[in-house]
């Protein structure tokens, strides 16, 4: 019974992981900001300019290359030590904002990654993709 107790009162928080360009400004809803900017961007590569993070051409470019993996893990490792923090502190809810300069490669793919791995810990989470549908209204 006592487990059972510990587990049914297990606090919850819901994730939103938001990607974004930062040259449309940053989100004011964020918790969290990461800039990926320092990573290669798929856009330099003309053949991958009209894909986007969730294309298989762009992500394979993306997961071939060592700093992108550390990223995600960078920021998997940050969010892993101070959720129990900010769950603890009754939040409800966190957004994490993952910015690069037009919203479309680096800060989509790095979003995904982190939806799919915090999914599994945390049902509630949730990827937005903020500046994704503006691709061609620039």
């Amino acid at each position: 019974t006592q487990q059972l107790e510990t587990t049914s009162n297990k606090k919850s928080v819901a994730i939103q992981f938001q990607s974004f360009g930062f040259k449309r400004g940053i989100p004011k809803d964020c918790d969290f900001i990461f800039d990926v900017r320092c990573l290669p961007n798929p856009y330099w590569e003309t053949h991958l300019r009209g894909y986007t993070g969730q294309d298989q051409p762009v992500i394979e470019f993306l997961e071939q290359d060592f700093s992108v993996r550390a990223m995600v893990s960078d920021i998997s490792g940050f969010l892993d030590k101070w959720l129990p923090s900010i769950i603890a502190s009754s939040r409800s809810y966190i957004t994490v904002g993952i910015g690069c300069t037009g919203g479309q490669h680096r800060s989509v793919f790095v979003a995904e990654q982190l939806t799919d791995k915090f999914r599994h810990q945390h049902p509630q989470t949730l990827v937005r993709h903020r500046d994704l549908s503006l691709a061609n209204k620039d």
